[in-house]
């Protein structure tokens, strides 16, 4: 060390004294300040009130459509299938075209049963031949009668094997169940075919059909001739209209739906396509709407967060119709109420809040 350093510091005894004073004055007053300034974050921070944004619950006219998936179907449907496995002997098969009914679509070979018929037709004739004879005998009591009986019980059973082989024989012809258009050929002549083959299929196109169906919840909002609209071309746009005409009585206990089934009033399409059906579910209901980011989800059930007397009250609620972005309040709320949309999640119950807007129901959407 300098001497001359040395001596200026002898000269000050004092001085590492009071650097150490200055020093400790410096922390006490920084602590000091540090903790009253975090004391008076918390004092603003949770001692004042929840600010929020509201709106004013009010009755409004709501007309829901519920959109649902359905499918056209024809009027008339049969897949034309022999009853009888043999050879196809005849084959007509129009594709595409229309058909009568009772038109003869497909023969199998029959010729065994039409000898055994022409057999039994041969005997027929016999019988009846020897029964008009033993009949003129009973007249005269040439013969008994249990001998003319029993050539009439002959008759009669040759009669019945007709019957019976007629029957088989009608089982081999194939004929239209309906006025339609037939489908494609699906065999050739000359094939063998069994019951479980198809020939082809035919489809009654005048008045299409469409099944849907419906949550059970919207039962009562579906009667038969009713009207709903339906969607046939997604390109279009167009909607077309469709009358109830049968309900399925019986709910599914998988799906909880129902199957409906109405007939198209206008519009053309196949089969099979796929169509959107549009449900009148209300008309112009007065309904309470709320946005759906302001219901609490609970164990229970459902609450909202109304604010009365400056302080948040918590109500449970049920809730009906619900859409993207608004929710139908059907009770737990009042026209007239204060019902918090933002600040939802700060509010406490009974706790004071500070409105600090209120706004529309479109303004929150």
């Amino acid at each position: 060390m300098n001497p001359n350093t040395k001596s200026v510091f002898s000269k000050i005894p004092n001085l590492n004294k009071t650097l150490s004073s200055v020093i400790l004055s410096g922390t006490l007053l920084f602590t000091f300040s540090c903790k009253e300034k975090k004391d008076t974050f918390q004092a603003k921070g949770g001692g004042g009130p929840t600010i929020v944004d509201v709106i004013i619950a009010k009755s409004e006219n709501v007309s829901d459509k519920v959109e649902v998936n359905g499918t056209i179907v024809a009027n008339e449907f049969a897949e034309l299938r022999p009853e009888v496995s043999g050879l196809l002997t005849f084959l007509n098969v129009p594709e595409g075209q229309t058909v009568s009914k009772g038109t003869v679509i497909a023969r199998i070979n029959n010729a065994d049963l039409q000898a055994q018929l022409n057999r039994t037709k041969v005997q027929l004739e016999l019988a009846e031949t020897t029964e008009k004879r033993l009949k003129q005998l009973v007249a005269v009591n040439g013969i008994n009668q249990a001998d003319y009986d029993l050539a009439v019980n002959q008759v009669n059973t040759f009669k019945a094997d007709m019957a019976y082989t007629q029957a088989l024989i009608d089982k081999t012809i194939i004929r239209a169940p309906f006025t339609g258009v037939i489908g494609l050929r699906k065999v050739s002549e000359g094939s063998y075919v069994t019951p479980t083959n198809v020939l082809a299929t035919m489809q009654q196109l005048a008045n299409l059909r469409i099944d849907f169906t419906i949550p059970e919840t919207y039962q009562k909002y579906v009667r038969k001739g009713a009207n709903v609209e339906v969607l046939l071309d997604q390109n279009s746009g167009k909607r077309e209209s469709a009358r109830i005409i049968a309900l399925e009585p019986q709910v599914n206990q998988s799906t909880r739906n129902i199957t409906v089934r109405a007939v198209l009033n206008s519009g053309s399409t196949s089969p099979g396509s796929f169509a959107k059906v549009y449900l009148n579910a209300s008309t112009n209901k007065s309904s309470i709407l709320i946005p759906t980011n302001c219901i609490i989800p609970e164990a229970m059930g459902k609450k909202a967060v109304t604010v009365k007397g400056g302080k948040a009250v918590f109500v449970e609620i049920q809730t009906g119709d619900r859409r993207e972005e608004v929710v139908e309040v059907t009770s737990g709320l009042s026209v007239g109420d204060t019902v918090v949309v933002s600040g939802v999640l700060f509010a406490r119950p009974d706790a004071p809040v500070k409105v600090r807007s209120v706004k529309s129901l479109n303004a929150v959407k």
